[in-house]
């Protein structure tokens, strides 16, 4: 597992603790690999998800750092979105 997964993983756990998570989202972080989050937390994982967001490691960290708006990385093109968008949009608000 790369250190960007690694790193993935625990940042997400961390955002997702108290928060309940109904549905399976996958993030793919190109040229690193794959973390899903489900009911039961996030770890490296490429199985299917309810919804797929593709970016590049760079605009992955800054969604999750807070200084990269969900939303505006799709409307720009960064962010890619395959699947159930509303699960798409419960998350960004989970992690925002």
């Amino acid at each position: 597992m790369s250190d960007v997964i690694s790193a993935a993983v625990t940042a997400l756990n961390e955002k997702l603790a108290g928060n309940e998570f109904e549905g399976s989202a996958k993030f793919v972080i190109e040229d690193e690999g794959s973390v899903r989050i489900d009911e039961t937390g996030a770890r490296a994982d490429d199985s299917d998800a309810d919804v797929t967001m593709t970016a590049d490691a760079e605009t992955f960290q800054g969604i999750l750092d807070g200084e990269v708006n969900p939303t505006s990385a799709f409307m720009s093109g960064k962010l890619a979105i395959d699947g159930d968008m509303g699960m798409a949009m419960k998350l960004g608000a989970i992690l925002s």
